[in-house]
């Protein structure tokens, strides 16, 4: 599915929320979700700096959504992100039935990025969405967001 207009202005949102996490001491990631209606109905970023590793928003979205929403209303969403989901985030999108996601810029992306500044690589892989959860509806990256994203990760990876 091609990005609109309402897409491009959600995912600066998320790098907004990337920004946010970044000047917090954190790494540099933010998700919103969407309902079919447009309004936005949970934002976070990341706050692995405490010390919990799983603390991203994406996965945060899935526990809320789960929490709040039913499942029709969870297929009926969109989730917005900054950067591809890890597998542990994909994973926990399918398994409470999320609908669509959007990202900025690609997991394997974010990985030549590290490699290239010899930073530490994740301790999982970057694999694609799909590749984790198959039967999602997936759209990204998205073209103009590479640049800031790219200068976000470097200055919070980069040796």
């Amino acid at each position: 599915m091609a990005l609109d207009d309402q897409d491009i202005r959600r995912l600066g949102r998320c790098v907004e929320l990337a920004r946010t996490a970044l000047n917090a001491g954190d790494e540099p990631f933010g998700s919103i979700l969407v309902d079919e209606d447009g309004t936005v109905l949970f934002e976070d970023h990341n706050h692995v700096a405490g010390g919990d590793a799983t603390a991203h928003p994406e996965l945060a979205i899935a526990q809320w959504s789960a929490a709040n929403l039913s499942p029709d209303q969870r297929a009926r969403a969109t989730v917005y992100t900054s950067g591809e989901h890890c597998p542990m985030c994909a994973a926990a999108h399918a398994w409470v039935g999320l609908g669509r996601i959007v990202f900025a810029v690609a997991g394997a992306q974010l990985g030549q990025w590290l490699a290239t500044w010899q930073a530490p690589l994740p301790p999982v892989a970057t694999l694609p969405i799909t590749t984790i959860a198959p039967h999602l509806t997936v759209d990204g990256p998205a073209s103009g967001y590479q640049d800031e994203m790219k200068s976000l990760y470097k200055a919070k990876f980069a040796p």
